[in-house]
């Protein structure tokens, strides 16, 4: 029977056989020729074969660019030594495989218009590459240290990027995956995904970025689909300022059927987590502490949230389901646990001001969560007439200023408070507000009949 080999049973052959070369003598080891890393890349071509120097102080962007043409015309990778190598404007030809050496390939922007562009192919792959932007400026016609532009399938796995004068990854109607990868010290935000067609953001580090840690956003409402899963995102800030627009750490804006999972994101200046106007949004598993505003916000005009088992630590506000009023409705707001809220946030709030733990207008149910330390709200219920069809139940609320406060104002419609486990809370178990002003008794006790759209019944108060 014909003996079928191994992969490690070759390699350990072939160094094997090397030892006995370099045993006898100095002119065969000569002979022989050396295992480089290259030949372990499958197929790839050693772009030093071409000219490239690694660790050479002057511009290589020329040498490059023509070993990335030769190597994508015969379909193979390029494969880039480790060292460092100095470029300004490398323009990825359709289908160029791009590979270094994670931690050892540096690629180091020049400045005078773009680091890494390519558009219009149907794959690109960029592998175990540091890329430097050396905080140089980019031009206007690009949005990133690396912008990729209607690409079927775009790789990016086990780079690094660093010192980007504008975004860190910028990505434009693009598919495939963004993995593995850590981006930090960008001017603007960490990763920028516009119009996604099917995009994984999965297993990156995104960090001290100045405006935004993972944008999906799209110019126009639409099904997007883009998934944001397992990444680590910490200290975003919001230098471009505004209430919401800049300091989140994922943010979602007109873009639907997006998944957020299984993150963790702290020290954020605004959001952990912010869509806006995202519907069939599904928010799930994530890790939020520390949140400067709203940890967790699904606002505007959306139809279709889903907030759930997520852990929020340290906010202004917890959870916000808001913007009735925008045609924001219809969500589950489950089995969250939201703690240790503030009443101080990044600007002055009007009345009631921060420190709610979690609020719902329209078409929600809010059900097992647990919240504790809420110092004004523990569950906020409507603002103004903006309340219809919501559901509180099974809550367990403990510290709160109120426990729960729900709109008593004319228009307001059905709601359901029943079952929740409401202790220590300072002023009232249940309280009704016209606007931002307390109007009645602890509901909880009495005079809940006076308000014909809420019906409470079967919580326990202590």
């Amino acid at each position: 029977m014909r003996a079928i080999l191994t992969r490690r049973q070759i390699l350990g052959s072939a160094l094997a056989g090397s030892a006995a070369t370099a045993l006898a003598g100095a002119p065969a080891l000569a002979a022989q020729r050396p295992i480089r890393v290259a030949d372990l890349l499958r197929g790839s071509i050693d772009a030093t074969q071409y000219g490239a120097r690694p660790g050479a102080g002057d511009d290589q962007s020329a040498v490059l660019q023509k070993a990335l043409e030769l190597a994508t015309q015969e379909g193979r990778p390029l494969f880039l030594p480790p060292g460092r190598y100095q470029v300004s404007n490398l323009t990825l030809p359709a289908g160029a495989q791009l590979v270094g050496i994670a931690g050892g390939t540096r690629i180091e922007y020049r400045g005078g218009g773009h680091c890494i562009v390519a558009e219009n192919a149907d794959r690109i792959t960029l592998s175990g590459l540091v890329i430097d932007g050396a905080n140089r400026m980019l031009g206007d016609y690009t949005s990133g240290l690396v912008h990729l532009s209607n690409i079927a399938t775009a790789i990016l796995e086990d780079c690094e990027l660093q010192g980007s004068s504008k975004n860190g990854f910028s990505l434009e109607r693009c598919g495939g995956r963004i993995e593995r990868c850590t981006i930090g010290g960008a001017a603007d935000a960490g990763i920028l995904s516009m119009e996604a067609r099917g995009l994984a953001i999965r297993n990156n580090t995104v960090e001290t970025c100045a405006n935004g840690g993972i944008l999906v956003h799209r110019w126009s409402e639409g099904s997007d689909g883009t998934q944001v899963f397992g990444n680590r995102i910490s200290a975003i800030s919001a230098r471009d300022g505004g209430t919401g627009q800049n300091g989140n750490g994922i943010n979602v804006f007109r873009a639907h059927d997006v998944m957020v999972a299984n993150n963790h994101i702290a020290d954020c200046a605004f959001s952990a987590i912010r869509s806006n106007t995202g519907s069939n949004v599904q928010i799930a598993n994530n890790t939020c502490l520390r949140s400067g505003e709203t940890a967790i916000y699904s606002e505007f005009a959306f139809q279709g949230a889903v907030i759930a088992n997520n852990i929020v630590d340290g906010a202004a506000k917890g959870i916000s389901i808001s913007n009735f009023r925008e045609g924001g409705r219809l969500s589950v707001c489950s089995g969250n646990l939201v703690r240790n809220l503030v009443t101080v946030g990044p600007y002055p709030s009007s009345p009631p001001g921060f420190g709610w733990g979690i609020a719902a207008e329209a078409d929600t149910v809010v059900t097992g969560n647990t919240i504790e330390g809420a110092p004004v709200f523990g569950i906020g219920l409507g603002w103004g007439p903006y309340l219809r069809n919501v559901a509180a139940t099974g809550n367990i609320l403990r510290l709160c200023g109120v426990g729960i406060a729900v709109s008593v104002v004319e228009g307001a419609e059905k709601t359901l408070i029943s079952g929740n486990v409401i202790s220590d809370s300072r002023l009232g178990a249940i309280i009704g507000y016209r606007w931002a002003e307390a109007t009645t008794g602890d509901l909880s006790l009495s005079g809940a009949d006076r308000y014909p759209h809420l019906t409470i019944s079967n919580n326990t108060t202590m």
